[in-house]
């Protein structure tokens, strides 16, 4: 008998389809392309202006992932559900969020352009933007004729998770 494997979280497995139709959040992101969140993921968008690596939300105390350059100033927290409480985290992004929905058909696999890493942005001492952008790349694709990021966010929450142990 075959053994039955628990499933394990992957916020990407969350694109569900409503009649052939993806809804994502696009979310902006500096020096690499937008980002795009399944918008069921999503528990709340918050204005906050003040750099942080912590986000308090509802009594608990989220780490947080950036997708500014140290320079930018924020302008909001998403607050994203993880496979436990302790998995929940928040981006902290500027710009204006966008609601897409998009034929499955229409989306198509793309290599991540080049030029977008190789600009500066958080880079940890001794690690590259590329390697930053790859460590938590899922895939990338493309909508019409623009460029997503498809996170893990499975892998950021567990490494935030960790850091945060």
């Amino acid at each position: 008998m075959k053994q039955i494997l628990k499933h394990s979280f992957e916020a990407v497995s969350l694109l569900t389809t409503n009649n052939g139709m993806l809804e994502v959040t696009i979310v902006p992101a500096s020096n690499q392309p937008d980002w795009i969140i399944p918008s069921a993921l999503i528990l709340s968008v918050e204005d906050h202006q003040e750099r942080t690596t912590i986000y308090d939300w509802q009594q608990q105390a989220l780490p947080v992932f950036h997708l500014l350059s140290k320079d930018e100033v924020p302008e909001r927290i998403i607050v994203l559900e993880g496979n436990t409480a302790e998995h929940r985290f928040a981006l902290q992004t500027a710009g204006e969020l966008q609601q897409l929905q998009a034929r499955i058909s229409d989306v198509k696999d793309v290599d991540i352009p080049k030029q977008m890493l190789n600009s500066s942005t958080d880079v940890l001492e001794g690690q590259s933007n590329e390697d930053i952008v790859l460590s938590y790349l899922y895939q990338t694709v493309m909508i019409g004729d623009k460029t997503y990021l498809v996170p893990d966010l499975d892998k950021i929450a567990h490494n935030l998770a960790n850091l945060d142990s």
